[in-house]
């Protein structure tokens, strides 16, 4: 098995772009402009009269070692100290003429003072009236946004609950209610997802499929929707400049979780399931005096979480062979199309028992999972699992099951009218569908329906011609920074070190060179020996402690491969303390080209020969010195794709008759190895929308207990396969009998590995995927407050920029608001903190609490200083002084984005793949 280097990795054709749904300019109305800008005017004033409070409390000093009038002395000391702390004395006139009587000169500073010192006062008190008048503007502007088509049909998917909330907020000037302030404060914050961020969700983000193509394509093709006289962000041409079509269509579908629930009712009816083919799970096979399978478990999702799904777990399991049961698999091999009712009244004859007692065994072996009725289950592959299951009801010809598709033509229907709903026409919608869905449940044989609160999965495909990116100015743009940064990503990635004990478990166990031929004994073998005691022991590991220090790997086989990696981690941890420690304030961290290929060096042996990458990155549109933003990246081939696939068919305008899959596998065909195939771990039935996509690569591996409706001979049975190690190329490798050829496991669904169930995992340890973000401040501590804030710089390699400005910080160094401070005060003290730590008006706030890592990530929130709304939000998520915050600079800047539509300029990200050579 030989390995040949890879070419260069050249951007591949496509690219997706993630849009906001609203333009950034939409939270213009929210801010209090006038106010930030008296709040300015307060805060210059009063540090000029404080540098002058300065220079004169000097003077006054002066003025008290010569005074010998005790009475005098004590006054004028108080006076000094009000000065100095650009407080004014109670009785300005009484303090003139005190220091009249002492120099005239000093009188006369300190009379020019105290004037100006009264009109600042003034200034500030003329906030209060400003502010209160803006703040209720800002929250009617609120209200209205909330009537915003693209937010308000998200809420209807996101939040049904708020959805039907909104209406409650009171008018702008009136003072909001705890409960107010609480809905105001969510209503917020989706708003601000669907301006300022592009996580696609319903209508919050739009999608679009873009191409990387040649000058000579751009100018050939039809320019009618590109500003002629747009600027060139990377390097001439229009290659920088998107421009988007107003309109966008909605691509829904049920949540398959509803449709698992659904199949579970209907298998556990013994007169409706009496009339569904049954089988034998696949992989199974004699062992001894026992039956060896692959038995699934599922647990539920928590059904009132916003978004959940069931999680499968797999393990090898054996049953004790009987006569029943070999007698049992005999019959199968005679009747393959055997339906759960025939082998009921087949038991019922063999063991002379009653019916009740057969459909007892027959249910004990469906739950064991030794039999599966698998004409209903959903497939990962499916473009509507609910037509799907309404298609294989009707394909089973019998009554019950012919109404039932009838009942289910209805909620197709249903969830293909939606898209074409206003809001109340979806909310009327989804009330139907509920109520339905409940009813159909009901009929089944429940009680209570078990429906979860996200009854749909929208996704929003914006329409128009596809957008266009210049390939080569692209490649000179990001190209050196995107191929040096790829070199040292396994750095960062938390999986390299389980793929590395894997590989060594199975050197221990085979061989240098050797090779195992039952996979699945192997696995369960890793797993039971191993790894099950190593994911547990290394759950919690943090890479460094807070002070600094390196927490190595667990390497309990002592492989040399984990030592390299911990190695490489604390050569780039002391590079960037270094660094750090000799940053001059307020500038860029630009990484150098020596602790990179130093860095590199040490990881090549650990790199993946064969890698696609995905990479998350915002175009900084900036002259003359354009950036791009590295947001994530991931190992693996079209990861950025997969989740859309539904939204881009053939009958796409852009798609020229192609529809993206067929584009994507063809794509795969390119970069696919000579000697090898590219095959699809699907990670079992579809347990999540997140998972659907279309087919992607030719082949997919077939676990035991799994279907598929991949051609036969597209199917890899994991029985066909064997691990083979490269002595050679010190690497593991799958190798399909059949074929004859390597086969590279990938997986496109977007569950994180461990979620998977362990067979899937475990081929996923043998697959060129990673995952991990690129964290360059791993390692270096925080260094000394200034005024309880820490600050670190941007971080960029060539134009890439690996890390945003910082500022870090605890809730109890924070302005907030206090008992007894009037809210003009209180905004005033915001405007004053982030001008004395130089942060931009616009950032992107995390608030970390004590116990938090237990728990989900932290999501980032957008902040407005210049919003008195968006300060009272920030201030609801921090629950005690403890909170920890970190502000990140919001990079690109509002008057640094590129991709516009009508209403006007979006925040927008690209995800782009680098690959192997040049696909076009």
């Amino acid at each position: 098995m030989t390995v040949t280097a890879p070419p260069d990795p050249t951007l591949g054709p496509l690219f997706m772009l993630r849009v906001a749904g609203l333009p950034v300019a939409a939270l213009d109305g929210l801010r209090c402009t006038a106010s930030s800008d008296w709040a300015d005017e307060v805060v210059g004033r009063s540090d000029q009269l404080a540098g002058r409070g300065a220079g004169l409390s000097d003077l006054l000093h002066g003025l008290v070692k010569a005074n010998e009038d005790d009475r005098s002395r004590r006054r004028l000391l108080a006076l000094r100290r009000q000065v100095f702390r650009n407080v004014p004395p109670g009785d300005p006139a009484g303090a003139v003429e005190l220091v009249r009587k002492l120099d005239e000169q000093v009188a006369a500073e300190l009379s020019d003072w105290l004037r100006d010192r009264q009109r600042l006062s003034e200034l500030t008190d003329s906030g209060a009236g400003l502010l209160a008048t803006e703040l209720a503007g800002s929250r009617d502007e609120l209200r209205r946004l909330a009537d915003e088509p693209r937010l308000r049909l998200g809420l209807l998917v996101a939040s049904p609950v708020l959805a039907r909330q909104v209406p409650e907020l009171p008018p702008g000037g009136a003072v909001p209610d705890k409960r107010a302030r609480r809905l105001e404060r969510t209503l917020l914050s989706y708003l601000y997802r669907t301006a300022c961020k592009t996580s696609p969700f319903s209508t919050f983000t739009g999608v679009a499929v873009g191409r990387f193509t040649t000058a000579a394509d751009i100018a050939s093709a039809d320019t009618a929707s590109t500003n002629d006289d747009t600027a060139d962000i990377a390097g001439g041409g229009r290659a920088g400049r998107i421009d988007l079509a107003e309109t966008w269509s909605s691509r829904v579908r049920l949540n398959v979780v509803v449709v698992s629930r659904l199949v579970d009712l209907i298998v556990s009816d013994p007169v409706r399931r009496a009339d569904l083919p049954v089988h034998l799970t696949a992989g199974w096979r004699h062992d001894d005096e026992r039956i060896r399978y692959v038995r699934h478990w599922v647990t539920s999702g928590d059904d009132d979480a916003p978004v959940s799904f069931d999680s499968i777990r797999d393990r090898l399991f054996f049953l004790r062979r009987s006569g029943l049961l070999d007698r049992l698999i005999g019959l199968f091999a005679e009747e393959p199309a055997l339906r759960c009712g025939d082998l009921v009244r087949w038991l019922a004859d063999d063991q002379d028992a009653t019916r009740a007692e057969c459909e007892r065994y027959l249910s004990a072996l469906l739950d064991l999972g030794m039999l599966q009725v698998r004409c209903l289950r959903v497939d990962v592959h499916s473009p509507d699992p609910l037509a799907a299951l309404r298609d294989a009801l009707r394909e089973l010809r019998r009554p019950w099951a012919t109404e039932l598709a009838g009942r289910l033509d209805g909620l197709v229907d249903t969830v293909h009218r939606y898209p074409a709903g206003d809001a109340e026409t979806r909310r009327r919608l989804l009330a139907e569908l509920r109520a339905e869905l409940a009813a159909t449940a009901k009929d089944l044989g429940t009680a209570e329906a078990p429906l979860p609160q996200a009854l749909l999965y929208e996704d929003v495909r914006v329409d128009g011609e596809p957008a266009r990116l210049d390939l080569d100015r692209w490649q000179r743009l990001v190209g050196p920074g995107l191929r040096a940064v790829e070199k040292i990503l396994p750095a960062f990635d938390p999986t390299l070190a389980h793929k590395i004990l894997f590989k060594g478990f199975f050197v221990a166990r085979f061989g240098a060179g050797g090779r195992s031929d039952d996979v699945l004994k192997l696995v369960e073998d890793f797993h039971e020996d191993l790894y099950r005691q190593y994911v547990s022991f290394t759950a919690d590991r943090r890479p460094f402690d807070e002070y600094g220090g390196y927490l190595p790997e667990e390497n309990w086989l002592g492989l040399p491969g984990i030592t390299v990696l911990d190695e490489a981690r604390q050569l780039f941890a002391a590079h960037m303390r270094t660094r750090l420690a000799a940053h001059p304030a307020g500038t860029e961290l630009r990484l150098d080209d020596g602790i990179v290929a130093e860095l590199a060096e040490r990881l090549a042996p650990l790199r993946e020969q064969y890698l696609a990458q995905s990479h998350f990155v915002q175009l900084v549109a900036r002259e003359p010195d354009p950036l791009v933003v590295l947001n994530q990246s991931y190992g693996g081939l079209s990861f950025p794709f997969s989740r859309f696939t539904h939204c881009f068919g053939a009958d796409d305008p852009a798609a020229g008759g192609t529809d993206l899959a067929d584009r994507l596998r063809h794509n795969a065909r390119l970069v696919q190895p000579p000697d090898a195939v590219l095959a699809e771990v699907t990670g079992g039935v579809a347990s999540t929308n997140l998972n659907l996509h279309g087919r992607l690569v030719d082949y997919e591996i077939v676990n035991p207990g799994e279907t598929s409706c991949a051609p036969v001979d597209r199917q890899i049975p994991l029985d066909d396969l064997a691990v083979v190690h490269d002595a050679g190329t010190d690497r593991l490798a799958l190798v399909s009998r059949r074929l004859g050829r390597e086969v590279i496991p990938l997986y496109f669904g977007y569950l994180i590995p461990v979620a998977l169930p362990e067979i899937a995992r475990t081929l996923l340890l043998l697959s060129p995927t990673s995952t991990g973000r690129l964290d360059v401040w791993a390692g270096v501590p925080y260094g000394a407050a200034e005024a309880g804030v820490t600050t670190r710089p941007r971080v960029r390699y060539g134009s890439v920029v690996l890390s945003r400005r910082s500022w870090h910080t605890y809730a109890a160094d924070l302005p907030l608001a206090a008992a007894g401070v009037p809210q003009h005060e209180w905004f005033l003290g915001w405007r004053r903190w982030r001008l004395a730590h130089d942060l931009p008006r616009r950032v992107f706030a995390t608030v970390y609490h004590p116990g938090d890592s237990a728990g989900p990530p932290a999501k980032p929130q957008y902040l407005d200083f210049d919003s008195a709304l968006s300060l009272l939000a920030l201030e609801g998520l921090v629950k005690s002084g403890q909170a920890r915050l970190v502000l990140r600079e919001m990079l690109p800047a509002e008057d640094q984005l590129h991709v516009h539509s009508g209403p006007g300029v979006h925040v927008a990200e690209l995800a782009v793949q680098t690959q192997p050579g040049r696909a076009r």
